[in-house]
């Protein structure tokens, strides 16, 4: 065996890649070996191999995937410092998410340990009312995701153009709260059918064509009023639909939380958000 060829079972150990990670990144055509033994097969690595190696395990210890490693790799190799930010950008960005998340659920197990029979939250939830709400025309942003990432982005997104903060004049005059409505018929970890809409009247100018101007709607809606974090919403959905049951209603199109102030503003305990659902008389029975 020539001196600059390091056998597999050493290279694992430079490197603290397992040799089945190597076995794949070689299929992948991430880290190829330098040379193979004809008779069994055996992979040789060389030592300029090593720094390839270590960038890899680096990579992945940071979160990364194998196709976004070879991606920064790739664009390492042509200098293309651009690609490589945005990699680490979008990155940092899902980091800090996860970050907020887990300072969330830290902070609802402290509750939970201090309240053991309220799960952790401090809320309360108004009794059921059925409301008719007329249709509302709205400026209106829809896409497919993931609810965490995609609400808060297009609430901002919105707002740039009801309340800019650059001078310009706003598109149009808000005339209700943000809101957001769910269009699938049940819960998606990603790939959700989100939109995110704000009341306006008057006329509309939007400089670029980002968000459109919808008309949302209008009929009978069962409500609740939920006063808390926004994860323990989901106790007003709870009593929303065993109104909607013990009434003789059901469900006639897709869900809405009116969200009522700023998280930005008032404490957590303190966030009001409003939970509607279309709703008809249960069909009499044939």
């Amino acid at each position: 065996m020539p001196v600059d060829q390091i056998p597999i079972g050493t290279f694992s150990r430079i490197t603290h890649l397992s040799q089945k990670a190597l076995r794949l990144y070689d299929e992948r055509g991430l880290l190829i070996p330098a040379a193979r033994d004809i008779c069994t097969g055996y992979r040789y690595y060389t030592y300029d191999q090593i720094e390839r190696g270590i960038r890899i395990r680096h990579l992945l210890w940071l979160g990364f995937g194998l196709t976004e490693v070879e991606a920064i790799l790739e664009a390492r190799e042509r200098g293309d410092a651009g690609t490589i930010q945005e990699h680490f950008a979008r990155r940092l960005a899902e980091n800090e998410r996860d970050i907020g998340r887990l300072y969330a659920i830290a902070e609802a197990l402290r509750r939970q340990q201090q309240d053991p029979f309220n799960g952790g939250f401090s809320m309360s939830i108004t009794e059921p009312v059925i409301k008719d709400i007329p249709a509302l025309r709205a400026l209106s942003l829809r896409e497919r995701g993931v609810y965490q990432e995609v609400i808060p982005r297009m609430i901002r997104e919105l707002f740039t153009h009801v309340c800019p903060e650059d001078g310009r004049q706003p598109a149009a005059r808000v005339a209700g709260p943000i809101m957001f409505i769910c269009h699938d018929e049940e819960y998606r970890e990603a790939d959700a059918d989100i939109e995110v809409a704000i009341p306006i009247t008057g006329p509309v100018s939007l400089e670029e064509a980002i968000a459109g101007v919808v008309t949302l709607p209008g009929g009978r809606f069962a409500s609740v009023l939920h006063t808390g974090p926004y994860p323990a919403v989901g106790k007003a959905y709870e009593r929303l639909f065993a109104y909607i049951n013990e009434h003789g209603l059901v469900p006639a199109g897709p869900s809405r939380e009116l969200y009522l102030n700023d998280p930005a503003e008032v404490p957590e305990k303190e966030l009001l958000t409003e939970v509607q659902f279309p709703v008809e008389n249960l069909p009499p029975s044939p």
